[in-house]
């Protein structure tokens, strides 16, 4: 099948690439290249020539498209033909929303319309949608698919819109979308991201304190890379699930302070180096506790997590001190 990765060259984008080059699958990326490049793939990529509206695909190899989501035409273009839509790309994050709400929505809402539609042109079997916990931002957890959205961020509220926007295009259009609810996710390739794992690892290599927002008690769900590649590829091929939300995470609490610990503990064993954590002011829009429950994933999708968080750092902390 043709597969198209918005984000490809990002990290989860880069890890589902090489399991599907695997497969010998055509992929196509989409890709305005803001936070990476084409370098950073482990495997050559084809760059397309700009202003065509559509191009042919050869199968071979990774070809790429250098355009920006909030630009429908390009979008179209590059999604023309392709049989799997993997919507990946976004602005991400709580912290960036808060400081520019007007760009996160013109990237996540009017940017993933964009793609929905042009998967609805094209025809396109499978409309995959990256989402994340924040629509559920202020709900009680385990947080699980029959709850409603209640988002403290504005972050949070464009992945709401792009679920209910994936919905309305199933409903209306027959597109079989599927939403995911990543947890936050972690693991080797993650240089470029400042999600809390990447950050503290980043920063304790260097030496430098690890900084964490309030008291350290507000929890997450941490997903290992390469389980969340399975969840993907099994959202875009299990049959019968177009219109569907799942929760993909682990279904494990786990407090910043307990990764920042575990870090530390781990660093020190690499380095000998004793990192210090300080504690600085809540962020707006955080959520106190979140964490998934994943039995629909796990009934549905046959989704299960097998990394634990432990083994999971370890490697991602090879990663990091090999690159």
């Amino acid at each position: 099948m043709n597969w198209l990765v918005t984000g490809g060259c990002g990290f989860i984008g880069r890890k589902l690439i090489d399991r599907l080059l695997q497969s010998g699958t055509s992929v196509r990326i989409l890709d305005n290249l803001s936070t990476c490049t084409p370098d950073d793939m482990s495997v050559p990529v084809h760059e397309l020539p700009s202003g065509k509206s559509s191009w042919d695909w050869t199968g071979k190899g990774v070809d790429l498209v250098v355009a920006d989501i909030r630009d429908a035409d390009a979008t179209a273009a590059a999604i023309h033909g392709a049989e799997v839509v993997v919507h990946l790309a976004a602005s991400t994050g709580v912290e960036i929303s808060v400081e520019n709400p007007r760009m996160d929505c013109e990237v996540n809402v009017l940017g993933t319309l964009n793609c929905l539609e042009a998967a609805r042109l094209a025809k396109a079997r499978r409309f995959v949608f990256a989402s994340s916990g924040a629509p559920m931002g202020g709900r009680e957890p385990p947080l699980h698919e029959e709850l409603a959205p209640r988002p403290l961020s504005p972050y949070g509220a464009s992945k709401a819109s792009g679920e209910a926007y994936c919905l309305a295009y199933h409903g209306c259009y027959g597109l079989e979308t599927v939403g995911l609810r990543f947890g936050n996710v972690y693991g080797p390739g993650s240089a470029h991201k400042q999600s809390v794992v990447a950050k503290f690892l980043r920063k304790s290599l260097a030496g430098e304190s690890l900084e964490i927002y309030g008291d350290g008690n507000q929890t997450r769900d941490f997903v290992f890379i390469d389980d969340l590649i399975d969840a993907i590829e099994r959202a875009a091929t299990t049959p019968g699930i177009g219109g569907e939300l799942f929760q993909i995470a682990t279904q494990k609490e786990s407090t910043v302070g307990e990764v920042a610990t575990l870090i530390v503990e781990l660093v020190k064993a690499q380095t000998g180096q004793d990192i210090p954590v300080i504690h600085g002011s809540e962020r707006l829009g955080d959520a106190e506790r979140n964490f998934s429950d994943v039995t629909k994933a796990r009934e549905v999708l046959g989704y299960v997590p097998r990394t634990s968080l432990r083994e999971g750092i370890e490697k991602t902390l090879k990663y990091f001190v090999s690159n």
